[in-house]
């Protein structure tokens, strides 16, 4: 994690990786938190990168641990960058499929798969909302897929 300059003021970045998962039937998984967690919004699934860990390294592993499937990472669709109150956040965005089992949820306690006509249907967290557009893009056809 390094520090940004936001102004007078510096913040740690942490940097994690989402899953733009793609299903057969051109939709995208959406997954929710705990009350707990991030009160309840819903994500796109993924977490922290570990030191020395690519995103497409960091993505697989946990999209095993939360999800307890196996995916194929494709290309990078989106990084967003978010400022939180107590940190910056920057995320990318993998473009991905499942490729082995079913999914489980470990962290999350629903899931949704999404096509383009629903993606406002769930109240997601302030740094997913900005990938919306490209995941619409995506899904409709205007960005390349999985290779």
């Amino acid at each position: 994690m390094m520090p940004v300059d936001m102004g007078n003021e510096l913040r740690r970045t942490v940097e994690v990786v989402a899953a733009i998962m793609l299903d057969d039937a051109g939709r995208v998984l959406a997954v929710k938190c705990p009350p707990h967690k991030h009160n309840g919004g819903w994500e796109f699934p993924g977490g922290k990168m570990e030191p020395g860990e690519t995103a497409a390294e960091a993505l697989v592993r946990e999209i095993n641990e939360e999800l307890g499937v196996e995916i194929e990472v494709g290309e990078l669709l989106y990084t967003v960058e978010w400022d939180y109150p107590a940190f910056h956040l920057r995320m990318h965005c993998l473009v991905s499929r499942i490729i082995r089992g079913e999914l489980q949820l470990h962290e999350h306690t629903e899931a949704r798969w999404l096509g383009a006509d629903m993606l406002e249907s769930v109240d997601w967290l302030p740094a997913d909302v900005a990938v919306l557009p490209h995941v619409a893009g995506l899904l409709n056809g205007r960005c390349a897929q999985m290779p």
